[in-house]
């Protein structure tokens, strides 16, 4: 019988075999974000449309092109958060965190979804690591923000990557400098892609992102927010650099740097990966957004965050040949003959996962023979067998798989000491490695 269906194009499951790198992930960047403040916040996956047209902008490829929208049953415009801050932003708002002692700082790794064309690295349901911080208005809280993720890098061993840097100025200094991108634009108005002919008119800094051949050749050529900075602008991108140096983190000034988002002020950083087979690809982003909470309807704070892409990242960590984490297996499989050594295997099981500890036994009926072989497969780190020998005399022997060693053990309170068994054998790998 052929499969009902396949999964949505885009998508991918992540199975056993993998499920264990994202937990690594997920839980290396949630605790190093709690290292810096941080606290982890879980929002709904799909919100109302408007949040995100008026807090990503409607003029963004995000928006315009990549959203997953649908009307829910009550006629609502309903959307698939395509990013994560917009939505962040608002929970904050509306729970009165911003109220409270400020930074108010969070965390996240969750799932996103645009509609986008699927590549290495880029899927249209994705997973991000964030971190929005909310009250900080001062260059600190940008050198802060770059060293969470640099940070977050060196925990995952993961190198041979730049960290790029601008700024996009404030909505003042920045209605100067879209004049001139205007007065740039207009003179290749007929050479300009549709889309970028209505962003022309409503915000020019977009067709500096299009991934139009002809376009992205005229935007090379175009005038650099940098050289329109206002004096607190300036000022504020100068110090962020002086405090990143301070911080010894390495970065390169990219002044046509503009992200993909409406949202952004002033700085903002992208970290790309410098590996050769993965092509510049961006491993995530942010910068700062101080018009944000304002747009969505609050009292006018500073914030910044990031966003990095965790299928990207593991993409680079695979590419360097980076350390992973093993996936853990079985520590103890009790093979049985017989149904009252099943029984005993049970309570031994039960016993053992009390202390903390990966036990399995046969529920399928299988072979003595067969029980073996699946616990090769599984990776048991020890095997012991059940049968009446063993139930008359309370001792089992455990077979430690790699070495092949055994050992006899009492099965009165084997948890407990199977438990020392594993600590001393910790200690002799440990005393191994020191001598080497």
């Amino acid at each position: 019988m052929a499969l009902i269906t396949k999964a949505v194009r885009g998508t991918r499951d992540v199975l056993p075999v993998d499920s264990h790198l994202y937990r690594y992930l997920e839980d290396t960047a949630l605790e190093t974000a709690r290292n810096f403040g941080y606290h982890e916040i879980r929002v709904p996956v799909f919100e109302h449309t408007e949040l995100f047209e008026r807090g990503v902008g409607d003029t963004t490829d995000v928006v315009q092109k990549e959203m997953y929208t649908f009307l829910d049953k009550g006629g609502r415009s309903i959307t698939l958060r395509p990013e994560g801050t917009a939505g962040v932003a608002r929970a904050c708002l509306e729970h009165g965190l911003l109220n409270d002692a400020l930074p108010c700082k969070v965390s996240y790794a969750f799932s996103c979804y645009r509609y986008e064309k699927p590549q290495a690295g880029r899927y249209r349901e994705y997973t991000t690591f964030g971190v929005e911080c909310f009250g900080a208005p001062t260059p600190a809280a940008d050198a802060e923000l770059v060293a969470l993720a640099v940070e977050y890098f060196n925990a995952l061993s993961l190198t041979d990557y730049r960290v790029e840097l601008n700024s996009i100025g404030c909505p003042a200094c920045r209605s100067v400098y879209l004049e001139k991108l205007r007065a740039y634009f207009a003179e290749h108005t007929n050479e300009l892609c549709g889309t970028c002919h209505e962003r022309l008119e409503r915000n020019p800094m977009r067709v500096l992102d299009c991934k139009n051949p002809v376009c992205a050749r005229y935007a090379e050529q175009a005038p650099v927010m940098t050289e329109f900075l206002c004096g607190d602008c300036q000022t504020h991108f100068e110090q962020v650099q002086q405090l990143l140096a301070e911080f010894n983190i390495l970065f390169a000034l990219n002044p046509r740097m503009v992200r993909g988002l409406d949202y952004y002020t002033r700085t903002v950083v992208e970290f790309v990966s410098e590996v050769e087979d993965l092509n510049g690809l961006v491993l995530g982003g942010g910068g700062r957004y101080d018009g944000l909470i304002e747009q969505l309807g609050g009292q006018s704070m500073p914030g910044l965050g990031f966003g990095l892409g965790l299928e990207r990242i593991l993409l680079h960590l695979q590419a360097i040949n980076a350390p992973l984490p093993e996936r853990e297996n079985c520590e103890l499989y009790i093979a049985t003959r017989g149904e009252q050594a099943l029984a005993v295997a049970a309570k031994l099981c039960a016993d053992l996962r009390a202390e903390g500890i990966a036990a399995q036994f046969d529920i399928v009926g299988r072979s003595l023979k067969s029980q073996m072989k699946y616990a090769d497969k599984i990776g048991a780190r020890y095997t012991c067998v059940l049968g009446e020998n063993e139930l008359e005399s309370g001792l089992a022997k455990l077979k430690h798989m790699q070495t092949g060693k055994e050992e006899e053990m009492a099965l009165a309170g084997l948890g407990e000491r199977f438990v020392q068994q594993l600590i001393r054998l910790a200690q002799e790998e440990l005393q191994a490695w020191f001598e080497e």
